[in-house]
């Protein structure tokens, strides 16, 4: 490597430590006790402060137990992006593949005014959203959260999934025509496979969004579908902020999203900078 080039590596260099040191703190609290985080700030383990997992045994196994809040989370993103991507699927390919008309709007407006509804602050109808399930006894319900999230998701999902499928040949799918193909068949065995990359990070930025989201799981649910944005909130409380305790459900709550982005780290860059390529 030239000296020359050495400065390419600053900036990373500062981003790294900016964006590493945030979880670094989370990682090393999750270590803490009440006198490792309140009587100064202590940075390195068995030489500041010595680690205990008893935050851990809480969060895993005592009345702050995120085994069950984990598995709501589980099932309600899993199924709900599922849902989204497949819906939102049929729904780009229908825009990117068809000449579409809904009174003075065409395929382009239409496609903007579907990702507007994504757009549109979700404070401003919760409570709509919390009366009708009250009526339809959908309130703390995991089908409940799966409807909602997926309903906000398909925006996402289709603006996503339009662009990769205007970047694929139409003559992939006018050969498997000509083999027979009637347009579902060629959009499940030709269109679909061939973005799998789009169709991959479009699956990991909507679940990363259901995941994470907060306003909806506050208000419809109390108990039976709790989340773990919801788990991670309830530890302040009367006595207190329980730091170690909100760490140690960080750590849990990103681990999922971190090892999927690992190991389709190649599949996930292609397939965002396929669809930001028209």
């Amino acid at each position: 490597m030239k000296r020359r080039d050495l400065w390419r590596y600053i900036p990373l260099t500062i981003w790294l430590v900016f964006v590493g040191m945030p979880l670094w703190w989370v990682a090393v609290t999750a270590f803490k006790d009440n006198s490792g985080i309140y009587f100064g700030a202590r940075w390195l383990p068995w030489v500041d402060f010595t680690p205990t997992v008893e935050a851990w045994h809480e969060v895993l196994g005592g009345t702050s137990s995120v085994i069950g809040p984990l598995e709501h989370s589980l099932i309600i993103a899993t199924v709900a992006t599922a849902a989204a991507v497949f819906v939102g699927s049929l729904a780009g390919y229908g825009l990117a593949r068809f000449r579409v008309t809904l009174g003075f709007m065409k395929n382009e407006d239409i496609a903007f005014f579907i990702v507007s509804q994504r757009i549109m602050p979700p404070v401003v109808i919760v409570l709509a959203f919390f009366l009708t399930y009250k009526y339809l006894h959908l309130l703390d319900t995991l089908s409940g959260m799966a409807i909602i999230y997926t309903g906000f998701s398909i925006p996402l999902a289709t603006w996503f999934m339009q662009s990769y499928f205007k970047q694929l040949p139409v003559e992939l799918e006018e050969a498997a025509y000509i083999d027979g193909d009637n347009r579902l068949t060629a959009f499940l065995r030709i269109a679909l496979p061939l973005t799998l990359p789009g169709l991959i990070a479009t699956f990991l930025l909507t679940f990363s969004f259901v995941w994470n989201e907060f306003l909806f799981a506050v208000i419809l649910t109390s108990n039976r579908a709790t989340t773990l944005p919801i788990m991670i909130a309830i530890q302040q409380g009367e006595q207190g902020t329980n730091w170690w305790n909100i760490c140690a459900i960080a750590l849990i709550s990103i681990a999922p999203m971190v090892i999927v982005a690992i190991f389709l780290q190649k599949r996930l860059v292609t397939g965002l900078l396929g669809g930001a390529v028209k």
